[in-house]
């Protein structure tokens, strides 16, 4: 227990005296010093007359919301950590706030291991004015975030990484639920630990329970040795669940358990162990409807469902296409290959409904059938190049395709140090063509050649 002269202090902030109880009683009990507060307004009155090192707030509150308070608090103390408490309808405003500065939230009813795994978290770290998260720029290689959704999925990971939180990540199939969950684990306090993978759609039902829990030996037929489960071999890591709406119920109450305190028994065993392990889940299925169902347990869901991140389909971030499949071509081919205009307008109109795996599979075959370092429409997937041509262009497309074009011009004339000739062979086009291009670069005001205008 902390030593209670030099204990942290905290300010609770909350209109029901229940839970300011309730809170103040657990914090203390774990050598916390606690005052409290009954508004917002109160709250910041407390904060300009004393000292503390964290302030736990709820959302919903009468007069100033507990997110009103947070940002007048972070304009007038920066460097307070704020942790927020709220109800699960009002998640999507809290992770908004995480953005302002929030150090976490967590949902009621609070789960007391996470509630000290928080504040624990947040007066130990060095008092330092806060930044805003902008994980973009220092993405692995791979990963793209030129859109602004993606942009936001990749700060919230970065928002929601260094907590205890649990997270279920949803989307459909192929839009990259893993490399969200890894990026989670690479950038959170656990990041020396293991970051174990089950895939609940993968493994036979009679042998998901103990490739999750263990087995002993002699618990079952076959079971000639004992063994350890995922959960055990994750303990001070993080445990990935993919595709979570495809566990059994048999083995959703059992998964309730462990996901609720961190026990667990071996197959074979009436002895309990503990695991300290973060869980994260990925689902392509609407679980709220396969709880409608019947085939999804409720409170499972919620257990999981602390933290959500959404991750939506590429037809809906086509700033994203060309870099990945840029990406993915360079890591196939053996020479260094780029797209013609004709194969970025297929890349681009094409609805990739099996979103980023689809367009890595296109990108493998197109290395592997290009002849040159051209990436013809030819190269690509029949279907791809069906499906393109189905698609009418929008107004927003026709604007994109224009820019990525332009940008391939000027880079391809500057390395070629504007000679017509080579540029064209470079673009794959014919020399007719791209000065076609060039005076209609030049009617839109853009420079060509920054000595002298191509003749």
């Amino acid at each position: 227990m902390k030593d209670p002269a030099a204990a942290a202090a905290i300010l609770i902030v909350d209109d029901d005296p229940g839970q300011r109880s309730l809170l103040e009683t657990f914090l203390r009990s774990r050598g916390y010093r606690t005052e409290s507060a009954g508004s917002g307004k109160e709250a910041l009155q407390m904060l300009h007359e004393k000292k503390f090192a964290m302030m736990i707030s709820d959302v919903r509150m009468p007069g100033m919301s507990g997110i009103e308070t947070l940002r007048r608090v972070r304009h007038e103390h920066s460097t307070l950590p704020v942790l927020l408490v709220t109800a699960f309808a009002d998640i999507r405003s809290a992770v908004a706030a995480m953005r302002d500065g929030a150090v976490n939230y967590l949902a009621k009813p609070i789960d007391l291991d996470e509630l000290i795994a928080s504040v624990e978290f947040a007066t130990s770290r060095p008092a330092a004015a806060p930044t805003p998260v902008n994980p973009v720029g220092s993405l692995p290689p791979g990963i793209v975030a030129r859109s602004p959704l993606m942009q936001a999925v990749y700060r919230d990971a970065a928002v929601i990484a260094p907590s205890a939180s649990r997270v279920l990540i949803t989307g459909e199939s192929g839009v990259g639920k893993e490399v969200v969950a890894e990026l989670i684990h690479a950038w959170s306090p656990r990041a020396t630990g293991p970051f174990i993978k089950v895939n609940c759609a993968a493994i036979p039902e009679n042998l998901l329970e103990s490739e999750l829990f263990g087995h002993e030996k002699g618990a079952f037929t076959g079971a000639v040795q004992q063994r350890i489960g995922r959960f055990e071999e994750a303990n001070g890591g993080t445990i990935f669940l993919d595709e979570i709406g495809e566990l059994p119920l048999a083995l959703q109450a059992k998964l309730l358990r462990v996901v609720h305190d961190g026990s667990f028994g071996r197959v074979g065993s009436n002895r309990d162990l503990h695991t300290d392990a973060r869980v994260l889940a990925a689902t392509n299925r609407d679980l709220e409807a396969q709880i409608a169902a019947g085939n999804f347990r409720e409170d499972l869901f919620y257990r999981l469902n602390v933290m959500e991140v959404h991750i939506p389909p590429l037809r809906e971030r086509p700033e994203d296409i060309v870099p990945l499949a840029t990406y993915f071509i360079g890591k196939f081919s053996q020479q260094k290959s780029r797209f013609s205009s004709a194969a970025t307008a297929c890349l681009v109109r094409y609805r990739w409904p099996g979103n980023v795996r689809e367009l890595r599979n296109a990108m493998e075959r197109a290395a592997l059938l290009s002849r040159s370092d051209v990436v013809l429409p030819e190269h690509l997937p029949s279907r791809v190049v069906a499906g393109a041509s189905n698609q009418p262009a929008d107004s927003a497309e026709a604007i994109q395709l224009e820019q990525i074009e332009r940008e391939a011009i000027l880079k391809a004339l500057r390395k070629n140090n504007y000679n017509r000739t080579e540029t064209a062979k470079e673009l794959a086009i014919s020399r007719r063509a791209l000065t076609y291009k060039l005076q209609r670069l030049r009617a839109e005001g853009i420079a060509i050649d920054p000595l002298e205008p191509l003749s």
